[in-house]
């Protein structure tokens, strides 16, 4: 019996790395025809070169135009693509253990409005006297709707059901306060970039933004790694959680505190990019189950493989034209989730 658990457990670990490699190999693939494919036509050969100049692996003539296209604008922009997607996709993850609702998605907590609001008012309103960025504007405004969140479900004794209500009443007010100062504040065109913004925009990343996501979103994800069994106990309920020894409350709010640091960050970079946390977790599950040592980096490959391929059409769809990331992301986004829900509709 032994020795067979040990061989089970020994084939699981193999299928896990066989999925993390698959998963990885995809991605590559990926950010590689992110970097090809674009409103420009490069050839191949030039890109490869342009690459090679970027990681001081080479020295060849490569026009300054194609290079800062080709590694400061296209690989940069497909990296925090990446990284937003994984970041999105396993604060979907969490949320939906932790709150035990599977509507649940990284803007459930109002963080999303939150970071609207504050990156509107430093475009708008002059917001810190030029000293605070769009970027750091949208971090404090995140932060303080989740800590409005943490308060508001705190006095109320902060159980699943109170802090999803929690959110909502905090999405509101931010939202009501964007809407206040666009209106009043912007001229057509502010109000035009301010749009296109709160659908999700990478046109503005650069290599600094790379290493900010990258950072946040894998210690976010060692950290949900960590906790991985807490999770398998928090989907059946609190008491039974409890009941294996898990620090009910305490955990809960740590893992909080993860995925608003995680959304709060990539919001400040990229801007409101809808459907991935809420779609991605659930196509991860029908892959590797529910298991959540499994399902963690599953969405996270999976997630950062759609937000590269999203960002990909967003560029392609309209000839000469870039569209808001996030509205790729709805168009596909919705389909599938409404396909998700009729076939658990019609399971038996």
């Amino acid at each position: 019996m032994i020795e067979r658990l040990t061989a089970d457990h020994a084939r699981g670990w193999r299928w896990r790395w066989l999925l993390t490699l698959l998963g990885l190999a995809t991605l590559a693939l990926s950010v590689a025809l992110a970097v090809c494919l674009g409103e420009l036509d490069i050839p191949l050969a030039v890109t490869l070169k342009a690459l090679l100049n970027g990681l001081g692996l080479g020295t060849y003539d490569v026009s300054r135009i194609q290079q800062g296209i080709i590694f400061e604008y296209r690989l940069s922009r497909a990296l925090v693509a990446a990284c937003c997607g994984a970041g999105l996709s396993l604060s979907g993850v969490v949320l939906q253990a932790l709150l035990r609702n599977a509507l649940a998605d990284p803007y459930v907590l109002g963080i999303s409005a939150g970071a609207s609001t504050g990156a509107v008012m430093v475009m708008l309103l002059g917001l810190g006297g030029g000293l605070i960025g769009i970027s750091l504007g949208a971090f404090l405004g995140a932060g303080l709707a989740f800590t409005l969140v943490a308060l508001l479900a705190s006095g109320i004794q902060g159980g699943p059901a109170q802090v999803i209500l929690a959110g909502v009443a905090a999405a509101q007010l931010f939202n009501a306060l964007t809407a206040w100062t666009v209106s009043t504040s912007a001229n057509a065109e502010q109000a035009r970039s301010v749009m296109f913004w709160l659908l999700g925009s990478l046109g503005g990343v650069r290599w600094n933004d790379v290493g900010l996501a990258a950072g946040v979103v894998g210690a976010g994800l060692v950290v949900c790694l960590y906790c991985a069994r807490a999770l398998d106990a928090f989907v059946f309920g609190d008491d039974a959680a409890a009941s294996l020894g898990v620090p009910v409350a305490r955990l809960r709010w740590l893992l909080f505190a993860v995925t608003a640091l995680i959304t709060a960050s990539l919001v400040s970079i990229v801007g409101a990019v809808g459907f991935v946390g809420l779609v991605v977790p659930h196509m991860a599950r029908l892959l590797v189950g529910p298991r959540h040592v499994r399902l963690l980096l599953a969405s996270a490959l999976i997630g950062a493989n759609f937000m590269v391929l999203a960002d990909i059409a967003s560029r392609l769809i309209v000839p000469g034209q870039v569209l808001p990331i996030g509205v790729v992301t709805a168009l596909v986004g919705a389909p599938v989730f409404a396909a998700l829900l009729y076939r658990n509709r019609s399971a038996p």
